[in-house]
């Protein structure tokens, strides 16, 4: 029995984590039997391959595996490079497994841009089936579902509070649509239960060969937003989470065989999944059509949300530039709103849908960041499992990677059908964090921090025959033995000393949760050490823990780069770094305080 509140995660998870692969059965047989023969035999195949999908991949690799892989409660890609790092030694793994996670963060940025094209657009297509509407042009739908797509972004800044809590119940109402209409079919073509015996699909794989394989890469497309069972799990928790996968898993389930039965009767149909409830009961299409465009809406929310949580987790890890960050509840923190995220997205999307036009065109494209991020994952999972001595998990994982990589190499057939978008789309991203990362490293070394001890036989000679400010002074730094040049600057060039100096540093938690901020030991007369420690997905107000700890400053000082350079590369970070608010901005301290010190720098 479920209690009420197990019952309201479950719902709640329906409308956060489930919309994307809920959204599948709306193309994912119409793009596979435009590739091949609608016969019996086929479809049959094709719907065993369709249901072991959802078991090994959706199932067993994220309900499962990494789901026990949660970290305080988190998943997601960062999660387990984090984990993975913590146990691994050598620092040429720690790179790979680094540059693994920078191309799992990549791929997921090429999938939120077709997610919300390929699911609006597929529904807004239905309405070609509505008496009077069946000439409709494609421009006019893209039109529509290009309105519908700007409308969701730009209520993003507003937050989606408000409205979240229909979201739920709108999603439940679309998988018990779904299954019925399923059911009903099956009812007509009870043959098609024996798809569920995984021998359909392995005949289907033997007979049809080469071609076969690749048909493996719009297969795929019924777990597109699989990954979100594990990247989702700190919104609401796992137990919810899974036993909601059970509901849903059977709704798709019941709705792919269902969907397999209307094609052995109708083979020449052309958009399966609104023809077959357009002949069941044709009273209640326009209201099913107008369901499953909230539902593909409620899919690309849910995407959204999880690029803002993704590009934080990737501010906060230092692997992405610091961009403006706004909350949108007052209540949850973890309610964010990036504005260059937003409209970036929004652009691409648009893009997207008018270069590909069509659904089934998009299709061919779509995939191709999924499968890389399933196989990333994949790998990941095993050799956590490995270092972790579970052999047993090990095993299973695995044998799950090898299926990922064969999802992956049928999905590659795609590059030159669209799918090279998915990859151009990750590749900017990816040079974004090679580029800052390489930047930041270097930067590091061009400005030679100085060590602890030098810095303050300087400072305690200054402190004592200098006049001092009234008052306190806050300073920045990574690492309290090694101090910022902005820093020695400040005090020793422009003899800028106050009565009491305080040295902050953020550290990086290898935990996703948890703050707090206390005084380190006093260095020395007037320079005190604050530090706070914070988990790699939190939300850190620092002013609030400043103010907690007794601190009331007069001024903060922070360092800025003006860098020169004739390398290309550099220019590029420079521009980066240029156009990113300093982290004081970033972490919101009162702008009246705050003073930018200038080092010029040569790379």
């Amino acid at each position: 029995m479920f209690n009420r509140e197990t019952l309201n995660g479950i719902i709640k998870s329906l409308g956060l984590v489930f919309g994307d692969i809920g959204t599948s059965p709306i193309y994912t047989l119409t793009v596979i039997f435009l590739l091949t023969q609608p016969t019996e035999v086929n479809v049959l195949g094709i719907l065993s391959l369709i249901t072991w999908t959802l078991i090994i991949v959706v199932t067993v690799e994220y309900a499962w595996l990494a789901m026990s892989l949660g970290q305080k409660g988190e998943g997601g890609t960062i999660v387990l490079k984090e984990l993975l790092i913590s146990l691994l030694k050598s620092g040429r793994k720690v790179t790979f497994v680094t540059l693994l996670s920078y191309i799992g963060i990549s791929l997921l940025f090429g999938d939120g841009v077709i997610t919300p094209a390929i699911s609006i657009l597929s529904a807004v297509e239905g309405l070609k089936l509505i008496p009077g509407l069946e000439t409709t042009g494609q421009g006019i739908l893209v039109l529509i579902a290009g309105i519908i797509a700007i409308a969701l972004f730009c209520i993003q800044k507003k937050g989606t509070e408000k409205v979240a809590w229909a979201f739920g119940p709108i999603m439940v109402l679309w998988f018990l649509l779904i299954a019925v209409s399923g059911f009903i079919s099956i009812l007509n073509v009870p043959s098609v239960l024996a798809s569920i015996n995984p021998y359909y699909g392995f005949r289907f794989l033997m007979e049809n060969g080469i071609s076969g394989f690749f048909l493996l890469s719009q297969v795929i497309l019924c777990a597109t937003g699989g990954e979100a069972l594990y990247a989702d799990m700190g919104q609401l928790g796992k137990l919810p989470i899974i036993r909601a996968w059970y509901f849903v898993f059977f709704a798709l389930l019941l709705n792919y065989l269902g969907q397999g039965a209307f094609i052995i009767q109708h083979p020449d149909a052309q958009n399966v999944l609104f023809e077959m409830v357009f002949q069941q009961a044709r009273v209640l299409y326009i209201p099913f059509l107008i369901i499953s465009i909230c539902a593909t809406v409620i899919a690309s929310q849910a995407m959204i949300s999880g690029m803002f949580s993704i590009v934080y987790q990737g501010i906060t890890t230092r692997v992405l530039p610091m961009l403006k960050v706004d909350y949108t509840s007052s209540q949850l923190m973890s309610q964010i709103y990036i504005d260059a995220v937003n409209w970036i997205l929004l652009v691409s999307v648009l893009f997207i849908m008018m270069e590909f036009k069509e659904s089934h065109r998009l299709a061919a494209a779509y995939g191709l960041a999924v499968t890389g991020t399933m196989a990333l994952t994949g790998i990941m999972m095993t050799l956590i499992f490995y270092l972790k001595n579970k052999i047993f998990k090990f095993a299973v994982a695995l044998i799950v990677t090898f299926v990922d990589f064969a999802f992956l190499f049928s999905s590659l057939y795609k590059i030159p059908h669209g799918g090279y978008w998915s990859l151009i789309l990750a590749s900017i991203p990816f040079g974004i964090i090679l580029i800052y990362t390489s930047g930041q490293k270097r930067i590091y070394r061009v400005l030679k921090p100085i060590d602890l001890e030098r810095f303050l036989k300087k400072y305690n000679r200054l402190y004592l025959s200098t006049n001092k400010i009234e008052g306190t002074a806050l300073f920045f730094a990574k690492d309290i033995r090694k101090i910022p040049p902005y820093i020695a600057n400040t005090m020793f060039n422009n003899n800028i000393i106050y009565e009491d100096n305080i040295i902050v540093s953020i550290i990086k938690l290898d935990d996703p949760f948890g703050v707090s901020g206390a005084f380190k030991e006093k260095i020395s007369d007037g320079l005190r050490v604050f530090e706070i420690q914070a988990g790699y997905m939190e939300v850190v107000d620092v002013e609030k823990i400043l103010r907690i700890s007794g601190i009331n400053e007069k001024t903060i000082f922070y360092g800025i780069e003006d860098i020169v350079t004739d390398n290309l590369i550099w220019k590029i970070y420079s521009t980066i770094k240029r156009i990113s608010p300093p982290f004081v901005q970033f972490y919101k301290l009162p702008p009246q305080k705050l003073h930018g010190v200038i080092t010029r720098i040569e790379m």
